[in-house]
């Protein structure tokens, strides 16, 4: 039986520590042998990287105890940190360690062994930077991204595909390294080696594009102790983005493409010069943007088969048929496939999850269809009554142009909203912002909706997984598009009666930060908004204030700043600081790169004493929040902002102190 009561005022037990516990999902799978590996996040352990071993027992085990921190920096958003090889003596595992990013060899089943660096330390800016790589037993080498300072400034720094001897000879000298490509790209990927050994394959792109907006796919002939050879485009260009590239067993090259509107599997046939597609006319994704070097959407099988991550909005891992272009889905719940894939014979192993269940370890076996969890298992950590049921759904925005999200409503056993009472709502906008919001269990939406306040997750324009034209929305539009998305979805909301008009706010990180922000500044939709490591000031943030992956990010998104200067000044959040009368609550890494803390500082200067307002900021946390602590308090603090502005009271939580008080 429920009763009525207060909105925000609902007791339950997804508390925030539960919700840190369970933040972060398992990554970067591979097969060892007859053994699948992957990285799992450890919020309580410093918010390290572990690396699980799943024996072909079923047995799991973490490799390496803490402090080890299985974590590449390359581009700072890092890439696959990882690669093992079996051996009848035991795997031989590469990987890269956060801290110092230095690259490590480890025989686990080695009694007494312990990891031993195999690349130098740097003093330049950064140092250097490994990811992607890829084990070579019979060279003894390891090839892989090098990423390399070469001076002070975020964007001195180069990228090669080098050659890293297993030896430790590469531990005191880096000419010990071997570069593998000719250094012409700004961007590269970890190669992937042709069945023969002859080729390596790898994607490339250079600045200004992204790699959704355009990257090419090279091929080059392996060279005997020197680089690559008779190195070629194969597909790809300036307005064609090819996510990932693999090799066939049977010698053909398969890449993913958008050259039709939608990310695609292609195939090029040994002797052939153009890739053809192997399925058309679904309109749906096969891939996504290419944010962690190293992420696999597809991956081939002995068979000829090909797995395949794709669809619309949501995801599935399939089995494609390259020769009639048929797919067969996995059966069960599971909403979102994450772009990692590893294949032992016939079977498929990928990450997914779905409203219901976190992120798990999944197996198909393409022999008899039968999909089941085999790591990483879901467990109810309280009575799913307390979890939210969320509903995809389409609104229409300015212009009548389509604006997908999922809503979830307040949700609790026990309780539900009063007559004559409306639930707040809280509009999140997804980070990247080429990215999407994915429709699965999150315990930080269920802090909320337990509590008796809803939460809409908006992909709003520029969003992936709806085809480019969508993801293209927001070109030249960013800090208009996403605000007036999220602000449409919250008036519909009200509209409708599902939301309080008076009690709606807006909440993001990083590019969702920024939409945050700018939203306080263009819209009067929120009652308030929390805003985490966001970018406020365009004009600093295109002038080496962030990382070098990023720092013409904004020639797409605003425009060419040479030809717009002032469209970057008339965006940013920071000159319009007297347009904000809501209150909002800031939350900052002191030791985030890529939107750092000193413009969350020349923002509350601006400030001032104009509006409540409260900063909150954490040392040793970087861009997103990694500690089981931080989160704790981040959370609390947000729920802390939504009780004094929405008006309700909690006994629970610290209460959130606004300067100047109200």
């Amino acid at each position: 039986m429920t009763v009525p009561a207060p909105c925000g005022s609902w007791p339950s037990p997804v508390d925030a520590a539960l919700a840190a516990s369970h933040d972060g999902r398992p990554e970067f799978l591979g097969a060892v042998g007859d053994e699948v590996w992957w990285t799992a996040p450890r919020p309580a352990e410093d918010g390290r990287r572990a690396l699980i071993r799943r024996r072909a027992d079923g047995r799991e085990e973490s490799l390496l105890p803490p402090p080890w921190n299985v974590r590449s920096r390359v581009i700072e958003y890092g890439g696959h940190p990882w690669a093992a090889v079996p051996s009848a003596d035991g795997p031989l595992v590469v990987f890269v360690h956060f801290p110092d990013q230095r690259l490590y060899a480890y025989e686990p089943d080695r009694p007494g062994a312990r990891p031993r660096p195999l690349t130098p330390l740097c003093a330049t800016g950064g140092g250097l930077r490994w990811a992607d790589p890829l084990i070579r037993p019979g060279t003894g080498e390891v090839w892989c991204v090098l990423e390399e300072s070469t001076g002070p400034a975020p964007t001195d720094v180069r990228r090669v595909i080098a050659a890293v001897p297993l030896d430790g000879s590469a531990a005191q000298d880096r000419a010990a390294v071997r570069e593998l490509s000719d250094g012409r790209h700004r961007f590269v990927t970890g190669p992937r080696l042709s069945p023969d050994g002859t080729r390596a394959a790898w994607i490339a792109w250079d600045h200004p594009r992204m790699p959704w907006d355009g990257t090419e796919v090279l091929v080059g002939e392996i060279a005997d102790g020197g680089p690559f050879t008779g190195v070629r485009t194969v597909a790809g260009g300036e307005r064609e983005s090819c996510p990932q590239v693999e090799w066939a067993p049977d010698g053909s090259l398969l890449y993913l493409s958008d050259a039709a509107g939608w990310w695609e599997p292609y195939r090029i046939a040994p002797g052939a010069g153009r890739g053809v597609p192997l399925s058309t006319g679904r309109d749906e994704e096969f891939g996504g943007p290419l944010w962690k070097i190293g992420q696999r959407w597809l991956a081939p099988l002995e068979c000829g088969l090909i797995a395949v991550v794709h669809g619309a909005g949501t995801t599935a891992l399939g089995v494609l048929d390259p020769t009639t272009g048929e797919i067969a889905d996995a059966v069960g719940e599971w909403t979102e496939w994450a772009p990692t894939l590893a294949v032992l014979g016939d079977r498929i192993v990928g990450v997914a999850a779905s409203p219901r269940t976190g992120y798990e370890i999944v197996e198909l076996d393409t022999s008899s269809g039968h999909a089941r969890v085999i790591g990483a298992a879901h467990h109810d950590p309280v009575d799913p009554a307390h979890l939210p049921e969320p509903v995809s759904r389409t609104f229409t925005g300015p212009g009548g142009r389509e604006i997908h999200a999922h809503i979830h409503p307040p949700r609790h056993p026990e309780r539900t909203v009063p007559d004559g009472e409306l639930p707040p709502y809280v509009i999140w906008a997804h980070g990247g912002p080429t990215g999407h919001a994915p429709l699965v269990l999150d315990l930080e939406i269920a802090y909320f909706t337990s509590r008796g306040i809803g939460v809409a997750e908006v992909n709003y324009g520029g969003s992936t997984g709806y085809g480019r034209a969508y993801r293209e929305r927001l070109r030249g539009q960013w800090g208009v598009v996403d605000v007036e998305d999220c602000a449409a979805v919250a008036r519909a909301l009200a509209d409708e009666g599902s939301a309080d008009p008076a009690r709606l706010a807006v909440r993001g990180g990083s590019a969702g930060g920024w939409t945050s922000a700018v939203s306080l500044t263009r819209t009067d939709v929120y009652a308030c908004a929390t805003i985490l490591y966001p970018v406020l000031d365009l004009l600093s943030w295109a002038s080496d204030e962030t990382h070098d992956f990023e720092s013409q990010y904004l020639e797409s998104l605003i425009g060419p700043l040479a030809e717009v200067p002032e469209r970057y000044r008339e965006r940013s959040p920071l000159e319009h600081t007297d347009r904000i009368s809501a209150p909002f609550l800031l939350l900052q890494g002191l030791d985030d790169l890529i939107c750092p803390p000193a413009q969350s500082r020349r923002f509350l200067d601006r400030v001032g004493d104009t509006v409540p307002h409260a900063y909150l900021a954490f040392e040793g946390e970087e861009h997103g929040f990694r500690r089981a602590e931080t989160m704790i308090r981040a959370l609390e603090a947000e729920l802390g902002l939504y009780a004094r502005v929405f008006g309700f009271t909690r006994d629970d939580i610290p209460p959130l102190e606004l300067t100047p008080d109200v």
